[in-house]
């Protein structure tokens, strides 16, 4: 089921090439690391004298245009090691003799070459230049040489390329609004959440209205896992080195870690995972297979050391909270328990108003922990509670970890992008690294299966995603204020405020706007603040009982009695949360 991209990723990288090609001869000292095809487009990182802006974009535009008319065949040649070297060690590439210290001995070295311009890449390349279709430059920004800051600031130039003008022309204007939902800058308009660098870059901090929206994802979060017979657990934020040592992540993970503290002569750790602690839990005593499934789920803060070349809002932070689970179960509980959560995941995007989802089923890479027989069983049960629950699904044929097979479900936005957010992973080495077992019927010791499971990823991530989704105008059940009072006059103030009591008895999220501006002025910027109800009291209103209603999207909606307000707000919460 692997789909057929019609060789979309092969033109952009070959665009990526044309576009070096370009930059070379605009600036003939221009040293070139690599320029890979992404799932929007292609980069290409220079180390270059000249500060590159959008103002140089049109000339390197206008460069690439030249190579796409030269039509240039892009000719693949295999050199020696010794070759290759002689030849970057002379034009002085030295990050291309980096790249090519890391292709192991015995693999084949090749280069590519078109017109001018000459790359040490395994490619594939269009047949020549002229094939490249599309394209246009998108932005520009600073990347340290293999993603290290100790390494050189790299500049590196993006560009997106399609098989057609008007696809591209789609693909930029999705980018243009995508600039409008910008998570950021709605979060510093709306009032949501910051970040303080006197705390610390990728520390999220969530303001009052941010902080309602998320009390009301984890409020629903927690009914709906509940329901779905799951239990909560609440675990430590830091942990001895022994534990982090057993668990292979201080082997395998430590660059991603915080340093260490030092309390009472013994290491701790911030926790970069939750998944040791709930393990713990299950050791606490002898497990029966009469206890299983166990389905043991928490709202676990964990710090992960990014670093701060890849720290993006709330898509990408150091301190975040991961809505995570963990299943225990039996064998013959497998395929039941990952239905059951592939379920559970669709049913939880949908009620956020996601609903086109797609899966990637990934498989058993060449080195992997655990028992093959075991591996077969979870790919199986991934695989048939897919297919069970009629999704569509590509398979990633030795995508998996080392230590599990997992189905990633991804979803498009309101604007049409991509986002990964649900996982169902098994681990074939945790239970071993911790030797966890259950007493069988047969009164043997069995190995449980354990089952990670996300569902929204981290609730900053989701948040994030939400606020462009909606473009920060939440629907009500969501919404950090659902309506505002707006009194004509100071006289219907103490009203106003009588009605917001009744609103707030009712569990609605209200605020009476007592600005001394023109109510014109508090209608407006109720709009910009993107409440979904403003509620206008002047005598009349008072008199007769009512309140002038004014929806963010429908407009005026007239005078209505308070009670039918409020039950029409109430159908409107309900729809949602049921």
């Amino acid at each position: 089921m692997k789909s057929d991209h019609n060789g979309l990723e092969t033109m952009r990288h070959s665009a990526a090439h044309v576009m070096a090609a370009a930059v070379r001869r605009l600036w003939p000292d221009a040293l070139f690391d690599i320029g890979p095809d992404t799932a929007e487009g292609f980069y290409y990182d220079f180390d270059l004298k000249h500060r590159l802006t959008v103002e140089d974009f049109p000339a390197i535009e206008a460069e690439m245009a030249k190579i796409v008319a030269e039509n240039a065949p892009f000719v693949r040649e295999e050199k020696t090691r010794a070759e290759v070297w002689d030849m970057m060690s002379r034009r002085g590439q030295k990050y291309k003799l980096e790249r090519l210290a890391d292709i192991p001995e015995g693999e084949t070295i090749s280069l590519y070459h078109s017109g001018d311009f000459t790359d040490l890449c395994r490619g594939p390349h269009v047949p020549s230049t002229g094939a490249i279709k599309a394209f246009k430059l998108t932005s520009v920004a600073g990347a340290y040489f293999r993603g290290d800051e100790k390494n050189q600031m790299m500049q590196r130039l993006y560009g997106t390329a399609f098989l057609s003008q008007a696809d591209l022309d789609a693909h930029l204007k999705m980018l243009e609004e995508a600039k409008l939902r910008d998570h950021r800058t709605l979060g510093r308009d709306l009032d949501l959440f910051s970040i303080q660098e006197s705390v610390g870059p990728g520390l999220v901090h969530w303001h009052p209205k941010g902080a309602r929206i998320r009390a009301t994802i984890e409020e629903f979060w927690r009914r709906e896992h509940y329901r779905a017979g799951y239990e909560m657990l609440y675990t430590p934020h830091i942990g001895r080195a022994g534990l982090w040592e057993t668990s292979g992540h201080l082997g395998f993970y430590s660059e991603n870690m915080y340093a260490p503290m030092e309390i009472d002569e013994q290491r701790y750790y911030l926790k970069p995972m939750n998944c040791p602690f709930h393990i713990q839990i299950y050791k606490t005593h002898k497990r029966s297979y009469r206890e299983l499934p166990l389905r043991w789920a928490e709202l676990g803060t964990v710090y992960r050391y990014e670093r701060a070349g890849v720290l993006h809002g709330l898509m990408r932070v150091r301190g975040f909270t991961q809505d995570d689970a963990h299943i225990y179960c039996t064998e013959d509980q497998v395929e039941s328990e990952v239905r059951d959560c592939v379920r559970f995941a669709i049913a939880m995007w949908k009620a956020f108003g996601f609903e086109n989802i797609t899966a990637y089923l990934a498989t058993r890479p060449e080195k992997a922990v655990g028992d093959p027989a075991r591996w077969d069983v979870a790919q199986r049960s991934l695989e048939a509670a897919l297919k069970a629950e009629g999704i569509a699904y590509e398979m990633d044929e030795g995508g998996g970890a080392f230590y599990g097979p997992k189905i990633d479900l991804k979803t498009r936005d309101a604007i049409g992008r991509e986002w990964q957010m649900s996982t169902v992973q098994f681990d074939f080495n945790l239970p071993e690294r911790f030797d966890m077992v259950y007493m069988g019927a047969d009164g043997q010791e069995h190995r449980p299966y354990m089952v990670h499971r996300a569902l929204l990823g981290s609730l900053e991530r989701f948040f994030g995603i939400l606020v462009e989704h909606y473009a920060g105008a939440f629907p009500l059940w969501l919404a950090p204020v659902q309506a505002v009072l707006i009194p004509v006059t100071d006289k219907q103030t103490a009203a106003a405020k009588e009605v917001a009591a009744k609103l707030r008895a009712q569990d609605f999220r209200v605020v009476v706007d007592e600005r001394a501006e023109k109510m014109g002025a508090k209608i407006r910027d109720a709009q910009m603040q993107k409440v979904p109800y403003m509620l206008v009291l002047g005598g009349r209103e008072i008199e007769n009982g009512t309140v002038s209603v004014r929806g963010r999207v429908a407009g005026d909606l007239g005078a209505m009695p308070l009670d039918a307000f409020i039950a029409k707000m109430d159908a409107e919460r309900r729809v949602a949360l049921n």
